[in-house]
């Protein structure tokens, strides 16, 4: 009867030994960061051994946050990509720019990517009828530096699906997206679909600027 104790008793144990579903390096032990006061920025490299390709982002970024679309560049392993924003002016190439290329010329979001490893270090929206326009997409977790603000919220949660994660799984996921402190959305932030709409009211005449 004692082995059969402990025989039903094992599920449990197994349970509460499961690791937590991971989702990104930098957000698996919790959002542990801080953003530094009057940050003055610093250099993203992509992850080549040799000639990396550089990317000076002056200043500090805003929005930072998870996204769960297919087209933003995740680390192996990683669900969800580290994604923040920041001035287009503040962004510029510093070192082997020659390897940069387009990752896809259709999106409204122009990934430029490295040739070699497939690291994505900047994208750039060139439709300036975008509400987003003059803002690049940037993945602080590619410099040394620390200091730039911490994700905040989860975006496109749902677009896991399409890069191949079981639908089941996807109560478990938003639920610890909220244990990190990250709010799960199926779009954007509520201040940044805001402004979007703001700006599509803007064009069409509903709202005059």
């Amino acid at each position: 009867m004692a082995k059969a104790a402990r025989k039903k008793k094992a599920p449990a144990t197994a349970r509460r030994k499961e690791k937590p579903i991971a989702l990104h390096p930098l957000i698996d032990k919790g959002v542990l960061a801080k953003a530094k006061p009057s940050f003055a920025g610093g250099t993203l490299r992509c992850r080549c051994a040799t000639e990396p390709v550089s990317v000076e982002v002056k200043g500090q970024t805003a929005h930072n946050h998870a996204c769960g679309c297919s087209k933003c560049w995740k680390p192996p392993g990683a669900l969800f990509s580290i994604v923040a924003v920041t001035p287009r002016a503040n962004v510029s190439v510093s070192a082997n720019g020659h390897k940069l290329s387009v990752v896809d010329a259709n999106a409204p979001i122009q990934r430029h990517g490295c040739s070699e490893c497939g690291t994505h270090m900047f994208g750039r929206i060139e439709n300036t009828r975008h509400a987003f326009y003059g803002l690049d997409f940037v993945h602080t977790e590619l410099s040394r530096e620390k200091g730039w603000t911490p994700p905040a919220f989860a975006a496109f949660v749902s677009s896991v699906i399409e890069t191949g994660t079981d639908p089941a799984k996807m109560p478990a996921i938003r639920a610890r997206l909220r244990k990190l402190g990250l709010p799960p959305y199926d779009c954007l932030s509520p201040p940044l679909m805001d402004a979007l709409s703001t700006h599509a009211a803007k064009l069409s005449g509903v709202i005059r600027s």
